[in-house]
C-alpha cells in the first residue's frame, strides 16, 4: 500500500471557545509506527460538545498548544509496528483519545485501540456516546429496574443511548429536547414522556406527573436544567453529571443559592460526576462496547445519525458549530 508523504489534521493553535478561531488544518508528515504502535486510517469521526472545551484548553484533560482535535474515530489499521499483538493490518478499530478524531491518519499504541466488527457510522456512534451512557448508568448510576430515569438533551449523540439503555433495563424514561422533530425521534426510541422544553416547563411537568421524584438523572446540559433536575430527585436519587453544554462557550455562572447539601441530605440523594476518560485503557470499556455492539446487531439498539453531512478534516469545524447551534438530531458524524 502506498502512503502519502503528509496527511491533514485539525490542530488547536490558540485557546479560544470560538472553535473556528482556535483551530487550523495542518499538513503533517506521515507517521512510522514504533514497537507496539499502529497507524489507523480514519473513516468516521464523531463531533462532541466537549470539543469546544478542548479547543479552549479547559477540558478535564490538559490540551496544551498545539493540540490535535477530535476525540473519537473508527478506521482501518494500515501499518503495525513490531511487537503488536491482537491487532493486524486490515482490522477495523475504534479509538477514544484527544487528537484521534479530526485527522486522516492517527498513530497510537495498539493497546489503546478497541477492535470492532466494522468501521461504520453506527459503531462510531457507539463510541463516546454509547459508552458514556452505558458506563455512567450502570457503573456510576447503579441503574436497576423499575426506576424513573430523566435524560436531558435526550435526542443528542449520548442522550439517545441513555434513553434506550434505561428502557432496555426496564425503566420509565423521561427525555428532554428542543424541537418537535427531536420529540418524534425520542418517541420512536420508546421514551415514555418527552418534554419539549420550548413548549413545556420541565419543573411543572415533573411536579404534576412525578410527585415522588426521579430516581436517576442523566444530565449534560447544566444551568437551569441541572437545577430543575436536582430539585426533583427522589429519595436515594442519583444525579449523574456528564457535562454542562450550556456553559461551554461562556463563563461559569455565578449563582447565589443555598448550598447543595440542603437539597441532598433529606433525601439521601447524591450527585455523581462521570468522566469517560478515566476508563480509557481499562477492560471495562471493551466489555461495554461488546454489549452495545451485540444490542445493535440484535436490533435492540437504534442509532440516530444526524442527516447533515460533514466531509474531511475541514468539515469537522462545521460539524462542531452545527452541534453547538443545537441543529443536530442524533449523532453528528464527520466522514473521511
Amino acid at each position: 500500500m502506498d502512503f502519502p508523504e503528509t496527511y491533514k489534521r485539525l490542530v488547536a493553535t490558540q485557546h479560544s471557545k470560538d472553535f473556528r478561531k482556535a483551530v487550523e488544518v495542518q499538513d503533517t508528515p506521515f507517521p512510522t509506527p514504533g514497537p507496539k504502535e499502529i497507524v489507523i486510517r480514519n473513516k468516521y469521526a464523531g463531533a462532541n460538545a466537549s470539543d469546544v472545551m478542548m479547543a479552549a484548553g479547559q477540558y478535564l484533560i490538559p490540551t496544551p498548544l498545539p493540540s490535535g482535535m477530535g476525540a473519537e474515530a473508527v478506521g482501518e489499521v494500515v501499518l503495525a509496528g513490531d511487537e503488536v499483538e491482537g491487532i493486524s493490518v486490515g482490522d477495523s478499530v475504534l479509538v477514544n483519545a484527544i487528537g484521534s478524531g479530526y485527522t486522516e491518519y492517527f498513530l497510537t499504541k495498539a493497546k489503546h485501540a478497541v477492535p470492532i466488527p466494522a468501521a461504520t457510522p453506527e459503531i462510531m456512534s457507539l463510541s463516546i456516546g454509547g459508552l458514556t451512557a452505558s458506563v455512567a448508568l450502570e457503573e456510576i448510576g447503579e441503574m436497576t429496574t423499575g426506576e424513573t430515569v430523566l435524560v436531558t438533551a435526550a435526542a443528542g449523540g449520548t442522550g439517545q443511548f441513555a434513553v434506550q439503555l434505561a428502557k432496555i433495563a426496564g425503566n420509565h424514561v423521561i427525555g428532554t429536547c428542543s424541537t418537535a422533530e427531536k420529540a418524534a425521534m425520542l418517541r420512536s426510541l420508546g421514551c415514555d414522556r418527552v418534554v419539549n422544553y420550548k413548549e413545556e416547563d420541565l419543573h411543572a411537568v415533573l411536579k404534576a406527573e412525578y410527585p415522588k421524584g426521579v430516581d436517576i438523572v442523566f444530565e449534560g446540559v447544566g444551568k437551569a436544567m441541572f437545577d430543575t433536575a436536582l430539585r426533583h430527585m427522589a429519595r436515594y436519587g442519583r444525579l449523574i453529571t456528564i457535562g454542562f453544554i450550556s456553559e461551554y462557550k461562556g463563563q461559569p455562572d455565578a449563582i447565589t443559592d443555598v448550598r447543595v447539601y440542603y437539597k441532598l441530605l433529606g433525601k439521601m440523594a447524591s450527585i455523581r460526576g462521570f468522566n469517560l476518560n478515566l476508563y480509557f485503557g481499562k477492560p471495562i470499556l471493551a466489555e461495554h462496547m461488546m454489549k452495545l455492539v451485540s444490542l445493535l446487531n440484535e436490533g435492540k439498539l437504534q442509532v440516530s445519525i444526524d442527516a447533515t453531512q460533514f466531509k474531511g478534516v475541514a468539515g469537522a469545524i462545521d460539524a462542531v458549530e452545527h452541534l453547538h447551534a443545537g441543529k443536530n438530531n442524533g449523532k453528528v458524524i464527520v466522514t473521511f
